[in-house]
């Protein structure tokens, strides 16, 4: 490939499944914070945001990964692994990505800018902790998250305590969709050392995800009391709950590919609460 198609492909934007585990969240919250009326400006800034972190995120997870995913099938293509890009363009790469994003950041107000040096530092720490633990899906998850008390902050300028059990909801459900991510890459983790959440449950991940869905229902369940949330918000939870019961099913059969379609399809998770809270805001407007 060429350099320009090796720096996209250092991005995976074209696999955009990881911008909208990222952007559902943060929407979460700004319609939370805005009481169902973003400002356009912000929701376009945590958009961009969105997506410019994402792939920064992705670019450091191929540098912390260079050395090892020529050994993994799934990964042996990508442009670190065959040298088509070296370790210097690469962290150049990164450093170019986050001073992008922290462009936007800066149009926002004092708070909000010094909440996005934790983004960065938690997207930049993540991918090192599958060395170090069994759990750096949990890292992920906060990664992940961290947009949730930024978007409150950029809207009123605090960060309310309420916002941290929807920080938690959403890291548990990164432990929740990345477990399942992690299984088709179990065989190879294991021969070169890597940890995952995956490996640790074994034969238990199922009864782990489930109790990791059930904790991740009841604080979504108390958000909407925290929020005083209506009907349209509680039946998305019935049809989460419905979805996560159909995940477990799949999970069950213990084949890889079909542990991949849960991850994959987990972002309407993601939706379906998204929809419950803008459409409860839209009902009480009207």
């Amino acid at each position: 490939m060429t350099k320009i198609q090796a720096y996209i492909a250092l991005t995976r934007i074209n696999r955009p499944i990881g911008i909208y585990l990222v952007l559902w969240p943060a929407l979460w919250a700004l319609w939370l914070a805005s009481e169902g009326v973003p400002d356009l400006s912000i929701l376009f800034i945590f958009v961009c945001g969105a997506i410019l972190m994402r792939s920064a995120g992705c670019v450091i997870n191929d540098y912390a990964d260079r050395d090892i995913d020529g050994h993994v099938e799934r990964t042996c293509n990508r442009p670190l692994a065959t040298g088509v890009l070296s370790s210097k363009e690469a962290l150049l790469f990164f450093a170019i990505l986050c001073l992008i994003a922290f462009g936007l950041v800066l149009t926002l107000n004092n708070l909000t800018v010094w909440l996005s040096f934790g983004a960065v530092f938690l997207a930049a720490l993540y991918p090192f902790m599958k060395r170090h633990t069994h759990w750096p899906q949990a890292f992920l998850g906060a990664a992940f998250a961290w947009a949730i008390p930024m978007a409150f902050a950029a809207v009123s300028n605090d960060v309310p305590w309420q916002v941290w059990p929807l920080f938690v909801a959403t890291l548990v459900w990164s432990l929740i969709y990345d477990t399942a991510y992690a299984v088709g890459d179990m065989e190879d983790d294991l021969n070169i050392g890597v940890k995952s959440t995956a490996i640790l449950f074994g034969d238990k991940l199922v009864l782990w995800t489930g109790v990791f869905q059930l904790l991740m229902l009841g604080l979504l369940g108390w958000i909407g009391l925290l929020f005083t949330l209506g009907l349209p918000y509680f039946v998305s939870l019935a049809l989460v709950a419905v979805w996560f019961g159909y995940d477990l099913k799949r999970l069950a059969l213990k084949k890889s590919e079909i542990a991949f379609k849960v991850f994959l399809q987990n972002h309407w998770i993601g939706v379906i609460v998204l929809g419950g809270i803008a459409g409860d805001y839209a009902l009480k407007t009207y």
